[in-house]
């Protein structure tokens, strides 16, 4: 399986790299791949999205530059910014749905671990969560057995962004990485990204190969 970190890049272009990368897998020309990047900040719409979850208008979100899409994966309303870790593991899963994130909850949970957070996975309010709230968020679309979207992990966000949104419909409180562990000991983007998209290509397919950012953004 093929990763790469892409460092910051729009949300738009981030879907259109999704769509055209499950379109070659649908046709067998493709290979699975695991794009890792940060989003600027935007609010996504899931398929079950209720409005009233989005809690600023649009004339403030348009001050404060913060893009609105609505978008196929399951879920409600989710925010993406600057520190937060996306992955999107574009791969074939068949009828396999729970067993692909299955696998991205146990990475992210091992991750944190090693990192110094205990975490777990809740079921009944999907996600990943630790003492202090939730810290990584999942959500996929797999139509036509290939998936598309996938995690977002807070490693430095900006937590008072999430107060723009009611996260994922939930009334509970979100956290990050750096507000558990402390800014001085906290992982770049870069280290967080470097250390999971070997470990997660390995739980699916054995093999990891990283390929470099221009490649897959030329």
């Amino acid at each position: 399986m093929r990763w790469s970190f892409l460092g910051r890049v729009p949300y738009d272009r981030g879907l259109r790299l999704q769509e055209q990368l499950r379109e070659e897998i649908r046709l067998g020309k493709g290979v699975d791949t695991l794009l890792l990047l940060e989003h600027p900040p935007v609010i996504t719409l899931g398929r079950t999205a209720r409005p009233d979850h989005v809690l600023v208008s649009e004339a403030e979100l348009e001050r404060r530059g913060v893009v609105v899409a609505r978008i196929g994966r399951g879920g409600d309303v989710t925010y993406h910014g600057p520190g937060q870790l996306v992955g999107y593991p574009v791969r074939a899963v068949g009828r396999n749905i729970r067993g692909h994130v299955e696998v991205i909850a146990e990475s992210l949970i091992e991750l944190l671990g090693d990192l110094g957070v205990e975490a777990r996975w809740q079921s009944d309010h999907p996600g990943i969560w630790c003492a202090t709230g939730k810290v990584g968020a999942i959500g996929i679309d797999a139509r036509g057995g290939v998936a598309i979207h996938g995690f977002a992990l807070n490693v430095c966000t900006h937590l008072d962004d999430f107060q723009m949104i009611v996260p994922c419909g939930l009334q509970a409180p979100v956290t990050s990485i750096e507000a558990v562990l402390g800014a001085a000991v906290t992982p770049s983007l870069d280290e967080v990204a470097r250390r999971l998209g070997p470990s997660l290509c390995r739980r699916y397919d054995g093999v990891a190969v990283e390929i470099p950012a221009g490649e897959v953004l030329a």
